[in-house]
């Protein structure tokens, strides 16, 4: 893939582009970004290696690259006006085309007439498919599996990347588990899930509910699910609500970047004991639920800072704490499996009474 990040290559503001170097890095030629050009990966993000960051669309086809693949995912998920020659030029030269927006690319007649001519394929990860369209039928009463819902205290605050990590180190303990993407970037990675924040609002936690169905029914034990938004964030606070009312969450990761203060719009972030108790009182009033642990994002920070960071929200908190992308996801992984080990203890004890 090429990515195409113009003027938006950075830790924080191109969540596509580097979801797909973290967890697809073999499947990436290079990324498009005049404003950094000449550098790497690893000197914009601090991993992603030697990924190389070219001036345009054209400099990148020496690569070798079979696909273009939009790298931002913006408020509002609008194509930029500016990047539609990136992606005619794109075309012309018989790349497909891969889209997290919600402008749907495959919509567009100018895209899709030179695709059909160039013999190019378009793919909108956005898209909601027929079958994810339903009202949540309550179907957590009876499920098998056990889920786990990525929550957080902000948006773009690391809950893709906690979960991904826990599903990493779940997978080399041997342990059945799945992984639902709700988001472009997830699906990207996963290569399956659902788009929540394109679904109809009466059908949000409908179609977290049917992918959470489809995992139990194939045999997986623990069913992580990604995180979107945040309840306290005034613009997706409805996606939130409506992902932990499908997910019906056994146990929570709260994901929390300590060094941001506000949010986008310039209210503080609450402390996190409170978001604690409002999260575990939503689910609460349907089923008991607990958050087992605190995912970090310490961009920004150095290593120690980080580790200090973490110290501190443990002593506030009494929950472990640690970035799972620079430190590993064992401690959270670790508090899960002990959570639901005593969970399925008490079960067992009044299914003798």
């Amino acid at each position: 893939m090429l990515i195409l990040a113009e003027g938006k290559f950075s830790p924080m503001m191109s969540k596509t582009a580097n979801g797909a170097i973290a967890y697809l890095h073999d499947e990436v030629a290079a990324v498009v970004d005049s404003t950094q050009e000449g550098k790497t990966a690893q000197q914009v993000l601090g991993y992603g290696g030697e990924i190389p960051v070219v001036r345009s669309v054209e400099d990148g086809l020496r690569y070798r690259p079979d696909s273009l693949l939009i790298g931002i995912a913006p408020a509002g998920g609008r194509l930029p006006e500016s990047w539609r020659s990136s992606i005619t030029t794109a075309l012309h030269h018989h790349l497909n085309i891969i889209s997290g927006l919600h402008t749907f690319l495959s919509d567009d007649p100018e895209f899709t007439r030179l695709a059909a001519e160039q013999g190019c394929s378009i793919t909108d990860l956005r898209k909601v498919p027929e079958s994810s369209r339903r009202v949540a039928r309550g179907n957590w009463k009876n499920r098998r599996a056990r889920t786990v819902l990525a929550i957080g205290t902000d948006c773009r605050i690391g809950k893709m990347t906690t979960i991904l990590e826990m599903h990493r180190v779940l997978q080399q303990r041997n342990i059945r588990c799945d992984f639902i993407a709700t988001g472009q970037t997830g699906i990207l990675i996963a290569g399956k899930g659902v788009s929540v924040d394109a679904v109809i609002g009466d059908y949000i936690a409908g179609s977290v509910e049917k992918e959470i169905d489809d995992s139990d029914a194939a045999g997986s034990d623990i069913i992580l699910v990604e995180g979107q938004g945040a309840l306290t964030h005034q613009g997706y606070s409805s996606v939130t609500l409506g992902l932990m009312h499908g997910t019906m969450p056994d146990a929570m990761i709260m994901c929390h970047q300590p060094a941001r203060i506000r949010d986008d719009y310039g209210q503080p972030i609450p402390d996190l004991n409170v978001l604690i108790r409002l999260h575990e009182d939503i689910i609460g009033f349907f089923r008991p639920s607990k958050v087992v642990g605190i995912g970090i994002n310490s961009v920004g920070l150095t290593e120690e800072q980080s580790k200090e960071a973490a110290r501190s929200i443990e002593e506030h908190t009494g929950l472990p704490a640690v970035d799972a992308f620079r430190f590993g996801a064992d401690r959270l992984v670790d508090a899960l499996m002990d959570f639901l080990a005593v969970g399925q203890a008490s079960t067992a004890q009044r299914q003798k009474v």
